[in-house]
């Protein structure tokens, strides 16, 4: 049996998501934030030497990063429909969008996250020059350059029900925390209504509803 390491309001809703959509036995172990730092136990470690979440053990393998789970998982035990190949004329909007996730979009979600965050914790002396120099950057570079991902994000969503074809894939998996953060974080994220409409059905299918009820805290749903 496969087992989740899960992390409370994090990416690994990914995971647990695709699991049931799957319909793979599995043990969860949820792990929650500390209400103060928001970070997670330190004893993952324990678990993988990188203390992150998720984390899944199949036998004698531990693996983490989502997106290697979601590759290892859909090998596995997943279908073409979930993972389209080489013949497949999805199969490039698959690569693209499975990788777009967390090296494109994620990034300045989570850069928007921490400047946001960044000026309440410093002194009161120096908390107004952070708080300026903030929303420098996210008018500047974060905001100008997740418009453009999202933009390309509906756009593609105009033409297409998931990210690669008419059934959800690897991609999907990946893109829908990067969604759910960026229409959480950005002011004026939900003006991409292709976006909003994709996160929505996503969030509305059995599977995902199942996760959400068994993960414990999670902000990001529903948008």
């Amino acid at each position: 049996m496969i087992t989740l390491h899960h992390l409370e309001n994090s990416r690994s809703m990914r995971i647990l998501w695709l699991l049931e959509e799957l319909g793979v036995e599995y043990q969860l172990i949820t792990s929650l934030r500390d209400p103060k730092t928001m970070l997670g136990p330190e004893e993952q470690t324990q678990v993988h030497p990188s203390g992150g979440w998720p984390v899944i053990e199949d036998g004698g393998v531990t693996l983490a990063e989502s997106g290697a789970i979601t590759e290892y998982l859909l090998a596995k035990v997943g279908d073409e429909k979930w993972r389209p190949g080489p013949d497949s004329p999805h199969y490039t909007d698959y690569l693209y969008w499975l990788h777009f996730a967390e090296s494109t979009l994620q990034p300045f979600s989570f850069m928007s996250l921490v400047f946001s965050r960044m000026p309440q914790s410093a002194p009161g002396l120096i908390r107004p020059i952070l708080n300026k120099a903030s929303k420098a950057v996210h008018q500047n570079f974060i905001l100008p350059r997740s418009e453009r991902y999202l933009g390309l994000a509906d756009a593609h969503l105009a033409e297409n029900e998931f990210f690669a074809g008419d059934h959800p894939t690897g991609a999907d998996v990946m893109m829908i925390f990067t969604l759910e953060t960026s229409l959480s974080r950005f002011p004026n994220a939900k003006r991409y209504g292709h976006v909003l409409r994709y996160v929505r059905a996503i969030q509305a299918r059995p599977a995902y509803q199942k996760a959400l009820a068994v993960g414990g805290r999670y902000d990001y749903a529903p948008i």
